[in-house]
């Protein structure tokens, strides 16, 4: 049975007429159906009195999540559901809620309860009060706690803040926080320098701002959560990774091609030691065992690039084998590649490292290039007719 208050109606100002949307709280979803309804029913318990709504974006959920939340918005006019079909990200997702609404100032929290939706009342006055551009909820000041987080949970978030915070300059004591308030105008100044990678859409805005945002942080205390799953996990934090890259080189390289570097670095390392296996096994046959090492390296290539690097393009069923493939034919072409132009500067100027690093760097931006071309191809976007649009 439903536990929402009864239907709302827009908040009325002194002459009886509706107020403008003042708050638009944006909530990315997935697979949160146990906890979405009681978040509503906190939210306008916290909220009451301000002209609010909530919007939900969904990354496709396999639980229920959109089905629940479409019921709910249909009793609950404050209440409206996003869904992102074919495309996943948390960022991505804040982004698209932020610029489906209309409202002055623009919140962001999880729907999974452990945001304390009491602290938004603060965050909305701050903005309303002060000269603050952002208001965060941080958990690493007096007042603040990071909960029941396991020790190693604890290092990792210090290790990432600290990271944002050398690498790009933040002057925030908790820039890893999901959880915050800011105005509208500081959102669209940001919107068009925004990478929208991963998770942590907050560093992404503060960094992306054409001018320092002045901030304001007050401390909250991480709950746990009543139900659903965690979403974190490894590629959580390469996404992080590749967010700070974008930050620091995006402008300069592609962060596509520094993941695919970086993945092609471990390949390196998984090369030599399937050689030295292979050599303590198969015996002197060099040429037998390089040809098992350099098959395994593509193979462990191929699939922590589908996996990470087009994460967003990644291959599935047979179009894996047919993926891999072409992989490890362009990538021969690239190694032919790579030989030749370190033996063409070698043999001019008899420098061994720079010939090398030549002959690496033309291989890995031949690769790069073919298997983005042959391998994960973009799919074109069917042009609409006056028909589709009847």
């Amino acid at each position: 049975m439903s536990t929402l208050p009864p239907l709302s109606y827009p908040v009325l100002n002194h002459l009886g007429c509706p107020r403008p949307l003042e708050l638009a709280v944006i909530i990315p979803t997935f697979n949160e159906v146990d906890n979405v309804e009681e978040l509503v029913r906190r939210l306008h318990h916290v909220l009451a009195g301000v002209a609010w709504e909530a919007v939900f974006v969904d990354d496709d959920s396999t639980d229920g999540t959109a089905a629940k939340l479409h019921e709910l918005s249909n009793c609950d006019p404050q209440v409206r559901c996003l869904r992102q079909v074919g495309r996943r990200g948390l960022s991505s997702a804040c982004v698209e809620g932020m610029l489906s609404t209309g409202a002055r100032f623009l919140a962001v929290m999880d729907a999974d309860l452990q945001h304390d939706e009491a602290l938004l009342a603060g965050m909305l006055q701050a903005l309303r009060d002060e000269p603050v551009d952002l208001v965060v909820g941080t958990r690493y000041m007096d007042g603040g706690d990071v909960g029941e987080w396991h020790t190693s949970r604890q290092k990792i978030s210090t290790l990432a803040t600290h990271m944002s915070q050398k690498m790009l300059g933040l002057n925030l004591r908790d820039p890893m926080s999901g959880f915050f308030m800011l105005r509208r105008s500081s959102f669209e100044a940001s919107v068009y320098g925004l990478s929208s990678i991963g998770f942590k859409i907050l560093v992404d805005l503060v960094a992306s701002s054409p001018t320092p945002l002045r901030v304001k942080e007050l401390p909250y205390q991480f709950r746990t959560r009543l139900a659903g799953e965690s979403k974190l996990d490894n590629r959580v934090a390469w996404d992080y990774l590749m967010l700070l890259a974008d930050k620091t080189v995006g402008r300069y390289i592609p962060t596509r091609l520094v993941s695919f570097g970086v993945i092609g670095g471990f390949g390196v390392l998984v090369h030599l030691a399937v050689l030295r296996v292979a050599l303590g096994l198969i015996g002197p046959d060099f040429v037998e065992a390089q040809t098992v090492a350099v098959t395994i390296a593509m193979i462990s290539n191929f699939f922590l690039n589908n996996a990470l690097t087009y994460r967003d393009q990644r291959l599935k069923g047979w179009g894996v084998i047919a993926g891999l493939l072409k992989f490890m034919a362009a990538c021969s072409i690239g190694a032919v590649a790579n030989v030749g132009v370190a033996a063409y500067i070698h043999s001019g100027s008899g420098n061994w490292l720079v010939s090398g690093l030549a002959g690496i760097l033309v291989g890995t931006i031949w690769n790069y290039g073919a298997t983005a071309y042959l391998v994960w191809i973009k799919p074109k976007r069917r042009r609409t007719t006056p028909s589709d649009r009847t």
